[in-house]
């Protein structure tokens, strides 16, 4: 048989599990020590704010949170590669995106806190919101970028979606079009093993989520998520082909979820302690700081200073997020409809007199 064409998957890493180089062929941002310097910083103040929504949710003082502990390297990766006019679609763990892009972290507390004012956050007001549906941020951004090439828009709309929701028929139909069209979009799959308690290889018989883009004719790219060179490399590269209008692109960020899925879960019931100790040695932060402290970029005592001003930006914010006056139990029904429907006003009376009571 003839063979018609063929297809290959490539893998891109800067970094090793230990910091050291495995590609010498550095972007110009990584032979840049303010540039890194300031990622690496950026990625321990979402490591600090992740720890304190954790310890908010076990006192009782936030719902259900997603941690994001271990994706930082594919968060900031993203975030500081995209122009404010671009659109970001995230799902719900993205935070370190987000704040690159200008959201307070007590605007994602309120959201979490279950007060919707959080979803009216700072930063770009045209980005989607959380997405906890799973996949449906996908097809917000295609639309996005189909706006944007109908508009003769330079902007590129980028989604992020989970290892788990990449099997979703959003995520299909999204590619689809994206390549039937030409389309600036980005996908990034963020592949951190675990869809919930389902593992990655009982999701899907794809040797790699990123050869999903190819039926769709996206340019497809394997990376080291948990490498920051390699993340910000390639979502740069990405997100230029897209914007001068060289089509779309699907980037599988390969990465560990290192926390519960979320606070409501108990990974411990389906993961082996030992896999996440592994991941634990090949972690974002733990990397970046070696690779730093080799070429003499940054010290134990610049580290604790950091994190201490971390921590109190992260307290800030949280007592910020504590202070806001909690709205009236009115507020869940008119924001509903123009009008009320009779049974929706009725149930906000009997709201209100239980809250009068």
């Amino acid at each position: 048989m003839e063979s018609v064409v063929r297809f290959e998957i490539d893998y891109l890493q800067y970094m090793d599990a230990d910091g050291g180089l495995v590609n010498p062929e550095l972007p110009a941002f990584a032979r840049d020590r303010a540039q890194l310097v300031g990622l690496y910083k950026e990625m321990l103040k979402v490591r600090c704010f992740d720890a304190k929504a954790v310890a908010l949710q076990r006192t009782g003082k936030l719902g259900t949170y997603a941690s994001c502990l271990g994706h930082e390297a594919a968060h900031i990766g993203i975030g500081t590669s995209l122009r404010l006019d671009d659109v970001f679609a995230p799902s719900y763990r993205e935070y370190g995106a987000q704040f690159a892009r200008g959201v307070k972290p007590r605007e994602v507390l309120l959201y979490w806190g279950g007060d919707e004012r959080g979803n009216d956050f700072s930063g770009p007001a045209h980005d989607f919101a959380w997405c906890v549906p799973i996949a449906t941020q996908c097809l917000h951004a295609a639309g996005s970028a189909l706006a944007f090439k109908l508009r003769g828009e330079d902007r590129v709309a980028l989604a992020c979606v989970g290892d788990g929701g990449s099997s979703k028929t959003d995520t299909y139909a999204a590619i689809n079009s994206a390549g039937a069209y030409g389309l600036p979009f980005v996908l990034c799959i963020i592949n951190n093993q675990w869809a919930i308690s389902v593992p990655r290889q009982a999701q899907t018989g794809a040797k790699t989520l990123a050869q999903k883009g190819l039926a769709g004719g996206l340019e497809c790219l394997q990376v080291d998520g948990n490498d920051i060179i390699a993340v910000k490399a390639a979502v740069e590269h990405a997100v230029n082909r897209a914007r001068h209008g060289h089509g779309g692109s699907v980037l599988e960020l390969i990465t560990y979820r290192l926390s519960d899925h979320t606070t409501a879960d108990d990974a411990r019931r389906y993961r082996d302690d030992e896999q996440v100790k592994a991941a634990w040695q090949r972690e974002p932060v733990k990397r970046l700081k070696a690779y730093l402290l080799a070429q003499g970029w940054w010290s134990e005592d610049e580290e604790a200073a950091w994190i201490a001003e971390s921590n109190a930006w992260a307290d800030a914010e949280v007592d910020a997020y504590l202070a806001t006056p909690v709205q009236p139990v009115a507020a869940m029904f008119d924001s509903l409809y123009a009008e009320l429907p009779h049974d929706v006003a009725e149930q906000r009376e009997q709201a209100l007199a239980w809250e009068n009571r």
